[in-house]
């Protein structure tokens, strides 16, 4: 039964080979296995779609794209705690950090001492007497720190926004190719656009970023499944801990946990067996056990979920659905949102 959906996912998400990978014609295909795609995400957080729609990638390639539109919560985790409110609280009451390739548990302790860990004496994120903990506790305060021109009156302040901040109604569209495009020559980074969607509707983003942040004296922990949120994008995964939705590959192979932006797989960083592939390229990408081109995720301490994309990526919208045009301007200022934390 898994080669039998593994194979479904390789024609569905038009990985078979690099033939494949460079055709840009004949969508008949797609269409006929789109239903698949539909069963991949998780309906609850889904507010318009799956459906194929015309579209424009990066590279300027006319194709076939599935959009969809989710709610800015995830489906099927719970989020939080990401900011301790008193440097007693530990590792339950509060999320983690990215730091030199590891995951560090952003308690108060943690906090109370991030005059060591970055050996900078102006940090101070609690009150010295109360051993309280400033943290963005309203809409406000979450505007005004999670940017990257932090508003001085915030600075040294655990930076935490909740999606019920957010306007009524927002939501998030993807347009993604059902067929990837490969470029001439993959970028050195995942672009602002993010790294792709995962099957239950959080967006998997590009590296957190980390210097604009504690250039401020600000922290903004992830919480325990890698995500926090903003005001754009809503919840969003820096670093993926295993809390996505899996859907299983062929034998052994690692689970496909979401579709990137350029409409390859992703998948989990380790096989069945807790092993890590070692033929990967730049992107974390490889060819393996039969499977098309595909992604690993990197390890939650790298703050990159994958290196790059290898193919021609589609569009990233706040609001419903909307044309895809991704060589715009106008999607590329869209694009500039995913700077904020």
């Amino acid at each position: 039964m898994t080669k039998i959906v593994g194979l479904c996912l390789l024609i569905l998400l038009g990985t078979v080979g690099d033939a494949l990978a460079h055709e840009h014609g004949g969508h008949d295909e797609p269409a006929a296995n789109f239903e698949m795609i539909k069963s991949l995400f998780v309906r609850d957080g889904i507010v318009a779609g799956p459906e194929i729609v015309d579209c424009r990638l990066s590279g300027g390639m006319r194709t076939k794209c599935f959009s969809i539109t989710v709610r800015p919560e995830p489906s099927e985790f719970k989020t939080g705690p990401w900011c301790p409110r008193h440097v007693s609280d530990g590792p339950d009451k509060a999320g983690i950090w990215l730091h030199d390739g590891k995951v560090h548990d952003a308690d108060g302790t943690f906090v109370k001492n991030l005059k060591d860990f970055y050996n900078d004496e102006r940090w101070q994120l609690f009150d010295a007497k109360s051993g309280n903990i400033r943290v963005t506790d309203s809409k406000q305060s979450c505007e005004g720190a999670a940017r990257p021109d932090v508003d001085p009156k915030f600075r040294n302040h655990c930076v935490e926004c909740r999606t019920s901040y957010m306007k009524a109604g927002a939501v998030m569209s993807y347009v993604i190719p059902l067929r990837p495009v490969d470029v001439a020559k993959p970028g050195p980074r995942v672009g602002r656009g993010g790294v792709g969607l995962s099957f239950n509707g959080a967006k998997l983003e590009a590296p957190v970023p980390v210097d604009a942040i504690i250039r401020a004296h600000t922290l903004a922990p992830l919480d325990d499944c890698g995500g926090h949120v903003n005001l754009h994008v809503g919840y969003h995964i820096h670093a993926v801990t295993g809390c996505l939705k899996e859907v299983k590959s062929t034998e052994n192979h690692a689970p496909i946990i979401g579709i990137a932006m350029d409409g390859y797989p992703l998948h989990t960083r380790l096989d069945a067996n807790g092993n890590e592939p070692t033929n990967l390229d730049r992107c974390r990408g490889h060819v393996a056990n039969g499977l098309g081109y595909h992604y690993h995720v990197a390890a939650p301490g790298q703050n990159a979920i994958i290196g790059c994309h290898r193919g021609e990526t589609g569009c990233t919208f706040e609001g419903g659905p909307q044309a895809c045009d991704a060589t715009t301007w106008g999607n590329i200022q869209r694009w500039f949102l995913g700077w904020f934390y």
